[in-house]
């Protein structure tokens, strides 16, 4: 059994060090959106190189992401989380020093290999070096700090791009892996591997005993990748493109393929038994994929039209991740009350409304009547689904595969806001110029949040229609305050709650 205390020296240490990492992957989600207009102007980059500047770090993540959690049980859940920290921090400085846009997008592809490690092990240890008395509110202070690193990252973002340069952006992770690695190996305790205690092997988790499923996850990651590419070049046409769509779809048909016939998958079918599950997780793809395509292009239509700084952008998009960090926990316990059904039709409903008052925000807005009430509105619809889709994905399979779902429904999150960023300016027909245009991109950004508006209230209509209260045992997830907003928050090893 973990035995580390919380009030203890080396609990302190470790939660610091999960804190450290978990927001080196999480500012760098929040910060980049911000800088992209600099980097276009200082690279000559056209808003492809931009789609990619964000898309290559997400392609990486989301298809290794599952892999990363299985590597950290069978090896050592703080060496993957140091090597994780370590490939992070080395890709961020060739991100910092990238002399044009192809290398930036190859170092931000590197980069999400390092973040598909550090992600799923941070909240791992956590769950393995914690007394169970503790536990719950380490993973509590945890995501607690890691919602006012999300909060403060676009407006640091913003003072880096504005102040230094935007290359400090990504410099900045380098002397915050100088810290995290030393503290992790001196004071946080190794789990898993050849460590695991006979409660890990007991626990049901497959991944530790079977062997990896490394074809599966090349396989997702390159159906992503072929797919993005195919999306985002898609506008010139050619047969290249052609070609990539084909191949992407034959990959995604390899990958299904794969993961029926393996022994021991990285995404076993069968969990999509579950009619909720397959539900919450058709929910998530609606609401995030107009989560990732707003936050990519909401970044660029205040410097682009509105004529923002980068450092008056970031701090405008706060109040969205603020009202996520304070009121998500009573969202939660809400859920828990009056079931899921409810606040996962009517919050995808009020980001959509969200996304509709957005159209107001054109040249000459003003914050307060325009920008600020859109973001409100947005915000509360976020606070009141996010909470309760994390809670409803670990309450609709069985308590072993908790960890596992949740790794999915994160998965599914990040990959539907990158084909968002990707296919937004195809729908949208956004030009190669257009962040350069004000015209034009103000054009382009409300045909946008149209289409998120129409996947939110699909979303809507899907949860309404399957989406019901989960069995009286239930589980309740032990994080609930969550300030992120580019992906529901990963959880370890639910907690039990029984629901009157």
């Amino acid at each position: 059994m973990p035995d580390v205390r919380l009030a203890s020296p080396q609990g302190k240490w470790v939660l610091l060090t999960t804190v450290l990492g978990s927001s080196m992957a999480m500012l760098d989600s929040t910060v980049v959106n911000v800088a992209l207009p600099r980097i276009g102007r200082d690279l000559d980059a056209n808003l492809s190189a931009l789609q990619w500047t964000v898309n290559a770090y997400m392609v990486t993540l989301a298809g290794l992401i599952l892999l990363g959690g299985a590597l950290g049980d069978r090896l050592g859940r703080r060496k993957v989380f140091v090597v994780g920290v370590v490939w992070f921090a080395v890709a961020s400085l060739l991100c910092g020093i990238a002399p044009n846009a192809g290398v930036l997008i190859a170092a931000r592809a590197l980069q999400g290999v390092g973040g598909a490690l550090l992600t799923p092990g941070s909240l791992a240890l956590i769950q393995a070096s914690f007394h169970p008395d503790d536990r719950g509110r380490a993973v509590g202070l945890w995501s607690g700090f890691g919602g006012i690193g999300a909060a403060v990252g676009p407006f640091v973002g913003g003072w880096l791009v504005d102040g230094p340069g935007w290359r400090w952006v990504f410099l900045l992770n380098v002397p915050v892996a100088l810290v995290c690695v030393p503290v992790a190996l001196r004071h946080v305790p190794e789990s898993g591997g050849g460590t695991a205690r006979s409660s890990e092997a007991e626990s049901g988790g497959q991944r530790a005993h079977g062997r990896f499923d490394v074809l599966g996850a090349v396989l997702g990651a390159l159906a992503l990748a072929l797919v993005t590419y195919a999306l985002i070049e898609a506008g010139g046409g050619g047969a290249v493109v052609a070609v990539a769509a084909v191949a992407g779809l034959a990959a995604a048909v390899a990958f299904v393929a794969v993961e029926r016939r393996r022994p021991d998958p990285m995404m076993p079918p069968d969990i999509f038994a579950s009619r909720q599950f397959t539900a919450v997780n058709l929910v998530t793809l609606c609401v995030y994929a107009a989560l990732g395509g707003f936050f990519f292009l909401a970044a660029l239509q205040l410097q682009v039209v509105v004529g923002y700084s980068a450092l008056a952008a970031g701090t405008a998009l706060l109040p969205t991740t603020v009202l996520m960090l304070l009121l998500s926990a009573r969202s939660g316990e809400l859920a828990d009350r009056i079931g899921p059904r409810i606040p996962l039709t009517v919050g995808p409903l009020l980001c959509a409304a969200g996304m509709l008052l957005m159209l107001r925000v054109g040249p000459g807005a003003s914050y307060a009547a325009d920008v600020l009430p859109a973001l409100l509105v947005l915000g509360l619809g976020m606070v009141t689904l996010v909470a309760p889709l994390t809670a409803t994905v670990l309450g609709s399979v069985s308590v072993v595969r908790a960890g596992l779902a949740s790794g999915i429904n994160n998965a599914a999150a990040r990959a539907a806001g990158l084909m968002a960023v990707a296919a937004l300016p195809l729908l949208t027909g956004m030009g190669e110029e257009a962040y350069r245009e004000p015209a034009a991109f103000d054009t382009a950004f409300d045909k946008a949040m149209g289409w998120c508006a129409g996947a939110l209230v699909v979303g809507a209509l899907i949860a309404a229609a399957v989406v019901r209260r989960p069995p009286p045992d239930c589980k309740r997830p032990e994080c609930l305050r969550h300030g992120g907003v580019t992906a529901p928050p990963l959880e370890g090893e639910p907690v039990r709650k029984r629901v009157g």
